[in-house]
């Protein structure tokens, strides 16, 4: 089957049942998404799937054939994404198993809402979850990202 990552086709050999995590991968070398929990439930994987924030493991390839899919690998391909940029001025991660995660469910909130409220990125970035405790400079980093991609 084709995929669409990051702005290229790929032919993968899958069955339709398998997860596109395990494809992401396994097959195609692109390990920025992590395995965390393997429910959907902790963000680490997360994909933009034609830019919602999805979770990957638990999203069958077949699934997603003919829509457009961006990891983290391919947010920030030719320059630092804003959200990017901001995590590293707020000095965001601590461990940074998240980080991949908690990138995608950015770029996709800001997507959705350029300027968002502290009640919009709560609610946009629900399901990820960062064992560290760093929400609190999470949520400044989404702000700071806000203010500079206008």
């Amino acid at each position: 089957m084709e995929l669409y990552i990051n702005k290229k086709p790929y032919q993968v050999d899958a069955q339709p049942d398998d997860s596109l995590l395990s494809v992401l991968r396994e097959d195609l070398d692109l390990t920025g998404s992590k395995y965390g929990c393997g429910e959907g439930a902790c963000g680490a994987c997360k994909v933009l799937i034609n830019d919602v924030a999805t979770p990957s493991c638990i999203t069958k390839v077949g699934s997603v054939v003919g829509k457009q899919i961006t990891t983290i690998e391919g947010i920030g391909m030719n320059e630092l994404s804003p959200v990017q940029r901001a995590c590293l001025s707020v000095d965001v991660f601590q461990c940074g198993y998240c980080a991949s995660g908690m990138i995608v469910a950015a770029t996709s909130l800001l997507k959705k809402h350029p300027q968002p409220t502290e009640d919009e990125i709560r609610v946009g970035m629900q399901g990820n979850i960062c064992r560290c405790g760093t929400h609190p400079r999470i949520m400044r980093a989404i702000k700071e990202a806000s203010t500079n991609q206008r």
